[in-house]
């Protein structure tokens, strides 16, 4: 029986309901899936440049370290979520209180989140027994209040009547500055800057809002997708015993994947696939334009090494993100289907990356916005075509150890 089940899949998606900055006037909706977005994609950068130096293990330790803190905070914030932030620091500033509201933050979390065993045991431990001073740690508390600040300037010109609003600038700038002797960090903080454009075209995702022909309750966007499919894929990464490389590479896969939309709009599939050309068209193009506006700056400002790591994930040298691939002798080398990399290529030292794997992730997103919708009482005839068509690409799908068939049942 897979670790993953509905009820995992429920939680992580519950994110999409969740306001934020619900107590101030906002020019869009902001929710709680796209800040976590937002933060662990700074977080990978942060990540990529901070652990450069590293031995690989070590270096793969930090990056599952970063990941599995990223979806233990988040967790964590779910329970928390009406717990204003100055009002959680004040209760953190009292361990006895503060350990009293985790365990009970626990204690709500551990029906859902006690089947996955070992990782379930790390974010027990991550939160009641965690060192706030590890690299990890201080790696996603700045990538925590880059993102949270980001959301801050797109509402302060709004609340100019609000009298926190300065507190609150005044409050994100002292704290980013604990945190400018973090590799990259220097960077991310200066406007202008090729890795502040990245971040900055990271964070305008939250504004694309997916099947817009198909109305939505909740409505996510391209940047939230990108983190429930991550998400996603590290939970059946750990499912089929995934090496921690593949583990990462998965994670970090899915939170870029739809990057390149960013340059062409979120296109749905039935328009992607009514004209033959339009899809390679379309790839083309976004490469393109991927080069031009997001590589070449990195690159020109040193950060060639970043660029090579995103585009493994976005399999540009393997043809698609969607292709299970390796490295070998400093090459990506195309890997013919999931059972091939399951049994010869899952070791870290061949940084192996799914494909197939993460497609169904996608399609898996897709079908809990679809159903999410209609179980909330929005529904359309376009809507329950493409739940339909989710659901019978679900069912076709050949990897049998990922159980879709009882997974799916689940929801009916």
């Amino acid at each position: 029986m897979s670790i993953v089940r509905k009820s995992l899949l429920q939680l992580i998606f519950s994110g999409a309901y969740l306001l934020r900055w619900n107590d101030k006037l906002r020019p869009s909706e902001l929710l709680e899936i796209d800040k976590q977005a937002h933060k662990m994609l700074v977080a990978c950068a942060l990540w990529h440049e901070n652990g450069r130096g590293l031995p690989d293990s070590e270096r793969l330790r930090l990056a599952r370290d970063v990941i599995e803190g990223g979806l233990f905070d988040y967790f964590y914030r779910l329970i928390i979520t009406d717990i204003k932030p100055p009002v959680f620091y004040r209760i953190k500033e009292n361990p006895d209180h503060f350990r009293r509201l985790t365990e009970h933050v626990l204690s709500r979390l551990e029906p859902l989140l006690s089947p996955l065993g070992p990782f379930w045991e790390r974010m027990s431990a991550w939160h009641l027994e965690g060192d706030e001073t590890t690299l990890s740690r201080r790696i996603l508390s700045a990538a925590h209040l880059f993102a949270s600040r980001w959301e801050f300037n797109l509402i302060k010109p709004l609340n100019t009547f609000d009298d926190e609003m300065d507190d609150i600038a005044l409050s994100f700038e002292e704290r980013l500055d604990a945190f400018r002797d973090l590799a990259g960090m220097e960077y991310l903080l200066a406007p202008g800057n090729a890795l502040a454009k990245l971040a900055n075209h990271c964070g305008q995702l939250r504004f694309q809002i997916r099947w817009t022909q198909a109305p939505r309750i909740p409505a996510t966007s391209v940047l939230g997708h990108m983190f429930i499919v991550a998400a996603f894929s590290y939970f059946f990464s750990l499912a089929v015993g995934a090496c921690t490389a593949r583990a990462n590479n998965n994670f970090f896969c899915g939170l870029f994947h739809d990057l390149p939309e960013l340059l062409t709009r979120d296109i749905i599939s039935p328009v992607k696939q009514s004209v033959a050309c339009l899809p390679a068209l379309l790839k083309e193009y976004e490469e393109e334009e991927l080069t031009r506006r997001i590589f070449h700056p990195l690159r020109e400002e040193g950060f060639a090494l970043l660029v090579e790591q995103i585009s493994y994930y976005l399999g540009l040298e393997a043809g698609s993100e969607f292709q299970e691939s390796a490295q070998e002798g400093g090459r990506v080398v195309r890997v013919d289907g999931f059972d091939a990399l399951q049994k010869g290529y899952n070791a870290d030292a061949l940084n192996p990356k799914d494909g197939q794997m993460i497609k169904v992730c996608d399609l898996l997103a897709a079908f809990l916005e679809a159903h999410s919708s209609i179980r909330n009482g929005v529904s359309s005839p376009k809507l329950q075509d493409a739940l339909a068509r989710l659901k019978e690409r679900l069912y076709g799908c050949p990897l049998d150890c990922l159980h879709l068939g009882s997974l799916l049942a689940d929801f009916d």
